[in-house]
């Protein structure tokens, strides 16, 4: 197929807000399938898992495609939930362009939000379906007027007489501006054309009204699509680079027929045939039964079948070109985030950043066969979702999970039995706090001994200096006249490392900070690496003692919506959980109250709004950054970690 008839499009929007039924409609209106599911009986193409059946609403992204008027569309279908934002983000790596689905009836929602961040910051067009409109008492224009204000003026109904949009159409190309503004009309063909560069500028972000369970606005959003969305040629500019210069940024050069470059953008693991590699081609072609080479771990892979993917069923193409969002099964070392490209023109992109982990609980398997079976299953699911961690916690021996939030590790748990036939029992969440320093110091870590034959020796000095917030780790060498053997270096620098994913007061990963090796000494004989990694170690443990740790912990943005008489219940609530009332809105009929809450306050949250308000509350919330811990809470935290540790660790 031609590559300017192409398009590719996400579907963003808050949970509930409809985006999966616009996706069962428009494969349906489009004559890609033949009958139209819907969520309600479970039945629509892509919330095909059981879990998302059973919850009728979207867990992860599904592929889809359908043609309309000689134009392919591959579209995916994200889902709401913040929990699941990971999808998202990967998601919008795929693709040259969004649609934002609003509810017409609830507005600009948490989740409207955030998917408009982060189309922003992919930099990519969007255009607005305000779904829903056939509702009795709907306002579609209050909507739009929101969504102005909220998001963009730039957001607006193609009307090509309105004065408002020919300005903007005009101020997204010098030549028309000039002409408009000497007051000349400006023809048709300049409008269209003028348009097509004004939404690829974002500059404006076509609004379609409409209703995907009646088949409204479905021609008009797919017509914007073709006239005004980016084909694979058009799109985004994307910086890559070599492997052998990584700090050297340059554009790609989007070609049909330049050489291969792809990115790996998601993992799925399909019950059939295994594991399915999902990945975009943003220039060249790949042909089935060939192969390429993967950038990131420096291998050549060898590839069968190309499938380009409907829900869950795989069709087989011949090949995949610029533009294309395809599967490929079986790659032995291929995983998300990995840049493929011909080895003699290597090609890496920016891996994809998702967010942390903010909510964390131990497993227990609940029999001795599932204990067998439990650490694969975990680790498969982790390999699916970035954002769902796995980890051993050496203190109390137990097998930790982590993700987005309670809901992410309720889906994942679930997964666990439906999938691998693996029960668990859930332990109390744990925060996933981080440890820090707040001065610097300057300490010795020496590691000396000698028990018969070959001793062992390892001696550094570090400054150890806190960085700003968000700044993490890093790692300085200046020692001067070899009093470190520089090949021992490295081990030490290796041990440093190793002492703050452990931490040194309350077992948790130590963050934002400077170490500078400054000095130490060596054995001829009896230094070693292993030597200088304890001895690193030791130095880190110690100085982070010395240099007045704190705790950090996770702070949640919380929207809460609730009829106004709870209003004074609610914000009383929120103060006692150490939450700070950020401001307050109305929304439709209700009140909404955004608030700061740490994690650690907020696990009993959703029995405590239903039981203040009676069922009628709602909530959202999403990680927004770290904040020190109170020191009486954190003392609490670290004496209960001291209390836990073997006598001979206290010690050290």
């Amino acid at each position: 197929m031609d590559v300017a008839n192409k398009r590719s499009v996400i579907l963003l929007g808050h949970a509930q807000s409809g985006k999966t039924t616009l996706a069962e409609s428009l494969l349906y209106f489009s004559k890609a399938t033949n009958r139209k599911g819907t969520v309600s009986d479970g039945t629509t193409v892509s919330d095909y898992s059981a879990d998302e059946i059973e919850r009728k609403s979207s867990i992860n992204s599904s592929l889809l495609y359908c043609d309309y008027k000689n134009v392919r569309f591959q579209i995916i279908d994200a889902p709401g939930y913040l929990d699941f934002s990971g999808e998202v983000i990967s998601g919008v790596r795929a693709v040259d362009s969004a649609v934002i689905v609003v509810d017409a009836a609830s507005g600009v929602e948490v989740g409207t939000e955030r998917a408009w961040e982060i189309v922003e910051e992919a930099g990519i067009p969007c255009a607005i379906f305000i779904n829903k409109t056939d509702k009795e008492g709907v306002d579609a224009h209050k909507v739009i007027a929101d969504i102005k204000r909220t998001f963009s003026k730039g957001a607006a109904i193609i009307d090509c007489e309105s004065p408002d949009l020919i300005e903007a159409i005009a101020e997204s190309d010098d030549k028309l501006l000039e002409k408009y503004l000497e007051g000349a009309k400006l023809s048709d063909e300049e409008l269209k054309e003028g348009l097509h560069q004004a939404v690829n500028k974002r500059k404006v972000f076509p609004v379609v009204l409409g209703s995907a369970l009646a088949d409204k606005g479905l021609s008009e959003l797919l017509d914007i699509a073709i006239q005004y969305f980016p084909n694979p040629l058009e799109r985004t500019k994307i910086a890559i680079s070599s492997p052998a210069k990584t700090e050297e940024k340059r554009d790609l050069t989007f070609k049909q027929d330049g050489t291969f470059a792809a990115f790996v953008f998601k993992n799925i693991s399909d019950p059939y045939v295994g594991q399915l590699t999902l990945l975009r081609v943003f220039s060249g072609t790949l042909m089935n039964n060939t192969g390429f080479y993967n950038v990131n771990k420096r291998v050549k892979e060898r590839i069968g079948s190309i499938y380009i993917l409907q829900g869950k069923e795989q069709r087989t193409v011949d090949s995949a070109s610029c533009g294309d969002i395809v599967a490929i099964a079986k790659l032995k070392d291929t995983t998300t985030s990995d840049s493929l490209s011909d080895e003699k023109e290597q090609v890496l992109f920016e891996p994809i950043v998702f967010p942390e982990p903010a909510i964390s609980a131990s497993v227990k398997p609940k029999t001795r066969q599932d204990e067998d079976r439990i650490s694969g299953a975990l680790h498969k699911l982790a390999a699916e979702d970035p954002t769902f961690k796995v980890a051993h916690d050496p203190q109390t021996k137990e097998l930790i999970i982590s993700g987005l939030g309670d809901l992410h590790l309720a889906v994942m748990v679930g997964r666990m039995k439906k999938r691998f036939n693996v029960e668990v029992d859930l332990g109390k969440p744990k925060v996933s706090y981080k440890e820090t320093i707040t001065k610097s110091v300057k300490i010795q870590g020496k590691f000396k001994r000698q028990s018969g034959g070959r001793g062992q020796y390892g001696d550094v000095w570090i400054e150890v200096a806190p960085q700003e917030r968000g700044k993490g780790f890093e790692f300085v060498d200046k020692i001067f006249g070899g009093a470190i053997p520089k090949n021992f270096i490295p081990s030490a620098e290796k041990g440093i490392l190793q002492a703050c994913a452990e931490g040194a007061v309350a077992g948790y990963p130590i963050v934002d900070l400077k170490v500078t090796l400054v000095d130490g000494s060596y054995h001829e004989v009896d230094s070693s690496d292993m030597a200088f990694q304890i001895a690193g170690a030791m130095a880190l443990r110690k100085a982070v003692i010395s240099a007045g740790p704190v705790l950090l912990e996770p702070i949640m943005d919380v929207e809460v919506v609730i009829p106004e008489e709870y209003l004074g219940a609610i914000s009383g609530d929120i103060n006692s959980r150490r939450g700070r009332i950020m401001g307050m809105d109305i929304k439709g009929k209700s009140q909404m109250v955004k608030a700061s809450v740490p994690l650690a306050e907020m696990f009993t949250y959703a029995n405590d709004l239903r039981s203040i308000t009676g069922g009628r509350g709602t909530y959202t919330m999403r990680f927004s950054h770290y904040e020190e811990v109170p020191h009486k809470i954190a003392s609490g935290i670290i004496n209960q970690y001291q209390a836990s540790k073997k006598p001979e660790e206290q010690q050290e």
